[in-house]
């Protein structure tokens, strides 16, 4: 196979939209990035508008295109006008990555209705419900992928995570449950489970330095994770590289679960 023509080809996002849900900040940023790098159209949403600025602003920098829509997954009941709104800039979105999360760390015993509700409504149930709105146009078109974030939780119990690793184990499930409905119609349904990575949503873990090393020691790699290290499987699983993968929740966690 002439070498270009597997990178271009198979790697090649040119033409595809992307709509990156926290992309903000940390994880759901750095997709984003990568996403437009690989030369999709990319669309950003989360609840802080000047972060989502500044993503849009380095995205066009890098000679990408993008743009954003300040949006709050929790009112999910307006996913149709969230969508539309999204697909007044480049299209449709054949590519959903849906990094956006929250985790409050309570112990079991401060959880309360409010605080579980929430992190079930935006860890969960709102992936399922903005991929269920995108769906009819990635059927139309024969071709679409879905990648949800998952965690180390989503296999492992950590304290303080009761309400939040509940939620990403969820996700371990809505993956192989989407990809179940969905695969027939071309549609590629996979997760992306990261192991410790510094974002803003694990600075109690890496303000922390004892913490961080401890679970460095604990990966295979003996290591955290950056950033960068993501690049790769974004790609792969948002391409046509992917084309008979679904259902998987990959681990990129340097090893920290098979130890």
């Amino acid at each position: 196979m002439n070498e270009e023509v597997f990178i271009n080809g198979l790697y090649n996002l040119s033409g595809k939209v992307a709509l990156v849900t926290g992309g903000g900040s940390g994880i759901g940023k750095r997709m984003a990035e990568t996403i437009a790098k690989a030369g999709a159209s990319v669309i950003v949403s989360a609840r802080r508008k000047e972060l989502l600025i500044r993503t849009v602003e380095k995205i066009t920098k890098l000679g990408g295109k993008s743009n954003f829509v300040q949006y709050d997954l929790y009112n999910e009941k307006k996913f149709s006008e969230f969508v539309n709104n999204v697909s007044k800039f480049f299209g449709p979105p054949d590519i959903l990555v849906n990094a956006a999360g929250i985790n409050l760390r309570e112990p079991s015993e401060k959880i309360t209705h409010e605080s579980w509700d929430k992190t079930i409504a935006i860890n969960l149930r709102s992936p399922f419900f903005l991929a269920q709105t995108l769906f009819p146009e990635m059927k139309k078109n024969r071709w679409g992928r879905i990648i949800n974030l998952a965690s180390l939780q989503s296999r492992r119990a950590f304290s303080n995570g009761l309400a939040y690793g509940t939620s990403k184990g969820g996700i371990d499930q809505l993956t192989r449950a989407m990809a179940e409905s969905w695969s027939k119609h071309g549609i590629c349904c996979n997760a992306i489970a990261p192991g410790f990575f510094p974002t803003e949503l694990t600075a109690p873990v890496f303000n922390n330095s004892e913490i961080a090393a401890k679970n460095a020691m604990h990966t295979a790699i003996g290591r955290n994770g950056e950033l960068q290290d993501l690049d790769g499987i974004t790609v792969f699983l948002a391409s046509s590289a992917s084309d008979y993968i679904t259902g998987q929740t990959i681990y990129v966690d340097g090893g920290y679960t098979a130890k």
